[in-house]
C-alpha cells in the first residue's frame, strides 16, 4: 500500500519500494556485522561529499521515538583544525569541571593534554581522522540508532568509524564548544570520526559466547 502525500515533508525523496533494490541479504548483513571494526587509522583522503551525504542519509532515514525526527548531525571537514585546536584549548578547563564529577577520567584526559603539548602529532582524540561527526538528541536511544546506521552506510561506503565516548565526555563539559556546535541546550548522543581505513582486515574479529536467554 502506498503511503499518503505529507505536505511538510519532501515526498519527492520518496522512493517507490522495488524488492530487488531494496533487500539485503541476511547471510551478508550478519557478514558485514560480524566484520566491523574501530578503525584508529586514517588515510589523509577525505571523504568525498557526495558520499558524506548517503552516510549521514542513513542515520536521518533511521527511526525515531513517536517519529520527531529531531536529531541534529553536526558533521565537521573543512573546519576540522579549527574544531580540533578548540578543544586542545577547552581541555584544561574541561579537566578542572571532570575533578569534580569524574576524577578518572579527569586524570587521563590531563594526561592526552600534557602528550599533545609535548608533540601536536599525538592525538587521542581524534588521531588522523578527516572527518568528525557529533550527533546531539533529547532522546540518546534515537542518536544511538541513527548512529549504528550511519557506521554500517560508511562501512558500505569504503570508510570506516571510531565511536568516541572520550569526545563526548569532553563536549558535554564544555560550553564553549557546545556553541560552537550550535547545540546548547540538547545532550550528545554519539560522536564519530569518520574516514578511509589505512588498514585492511583479512577476518572477521572474534566475540565471546552469547548471552542470550530463550525463554
Amino acid at each position: 500500500m502506498r503511503a499518503v502525500s505529507i505536505p511538510e515533508y519532501d515526498m519527492d525523496d520518496v522512493e517507490e519500494y522495488r524488492e530487488e533494490d531494496f533487500t539485503v541479504a541476511p547471510e551478508n548483513f550478519l557478514r558485514a556485522v560480524k566484520f566491523r571494526r574501530s578503525i584508529r587509522r586514517f588515510k589523509e583522503e577525505p571523504i568525498e561529499k557526495e558520499k558524506l551525504s548517503r552516510i549521514l542519509d542513513a542515520g536521518r532515514y533511521t527511526a525515531t521515538a513517536k517519529n520527531r525526527q529531531a536529531c541534529r548531525f553536526i558533521l565537521i571537514q573543512d573546519r576540522l583544525e579549527e574544531f580540533k585546536d578548540l578543544v586542545w584549548q577547552e581541555m584544561p578547563n574541561v579537566v578542572e569541571r571532570l575533578r569534580e564529577t569524574a576524577p578518572d577520567y579527569a586524570r587521563a584526559f590531563e594526561l592526552f593534554y600534557l602528550r599533545h603539548q609535548k608533540d601536536p602529532a599525538n592525538d587521542t582524540f581524534f588521531f588522523n581522522t578527516t572527518s568528525f561527526l557529533v550527533i546531539a538528541s533529547r532522546n540518546l536511544l534515537d542518536g544511538g540508532l541513527a548512529a549504528a546506521n550511519i557506521e554500517n552506510m560508511a562501512v558500505a561506503e569504503g570508510a570506516g568509524a571510531l565511536y568516541s565516548g572520550y569526545m563526548m565526555r569532553v563536549i558535554e563539559n564544555s560550553p564553549v564548544l557546545k556553541k560552537w556546535l550550535d547545540i546548547e541546550g540538547i545532550p550528545v548522543s554519539c560522536c564519530m570520526l569518520l574516514g578511509y581505513p589505512a588498514v585492511h582486515y583479512q577476518r572477521t574479529a572474534p566475540r565471546k559466547t552469547g548471552n542470550i536467554v530463550w525463554w
